[in-house]
């Protein structure tokens, strides 16, 4: 799967390179690996600018600014605290476009209760609200719950690129 996640990846910055953006990403619980396959890809020197980690409640809150009480009331794995993140890594940077992940890889449901498999995902573009998904893969394990949700989080950072080169 990891020579389809950096195909995945090789898209997305050619795409980000035509369309002059820059490429973040914030992360859970995919602790890291859109970071590692972005990092792997041509383009990444000239257009991912990195990514947060931020596996914890307290992190999220931390180091990418998602409201305290949010996570409090809605628990961490929801579309609103994908959105939050997203928003949160770009207002940490100059890119142009984020990806957050934010789920459930296992073995057990999370500590409020979302089962294996449970994913959000969301994108954001600057200057525009972020736009968030939710997936449900199933207790397929953990490393195939985390590579699913990179390549989704990839294609969708793709289409909305593709949606921005388009209106231009």
């Amino acid at each position: 799967m990891k020579e389809d996640l950096i195909e995945l990846a090789n898209t997305l910055l050619r795409r980000a390179k035509q369309a002059n953006a820059a490429v973040i990403v914030a992360e859970s619980c995919t602790a890291g690996l859109l970071s590692q396959v972005l990092a792997d890809a041509k383009g990444a020197a000239d257009y991912f600018h990195g990514g947060f980690v931020t596996y914890t409640k307290e992190h999220k809150t931390r180091g990418l600014g998602v409201s305290a009480s949010l996570l409090r009331e809605r628990g961490a794995v929801c579309g609103e605290v994908a959105r939050a993140m997203a928003e949160g890594a770009l207002a940490h940077s100059n890119a142009t476009i984020s990806a957050a992940i934010t789920g459930v890889a296992g073995p057990e449901p999370d500590e409020d209760g979302n089962p294996v498999g449970r994913v959000c995902i969301a994108v954001a573009l600057r200057g525009r609200p972020a736009r968030s998904f939710e997936r449900h893969y199933g207790n397929v394990g953990r490393d195939e719950i985390r590579e699913r949700a990179v390549a989704d989080a990839l294609r969708a950072m793709t289409e909305a690129l593709g949606s921005v080169s388009a209106a231009a």
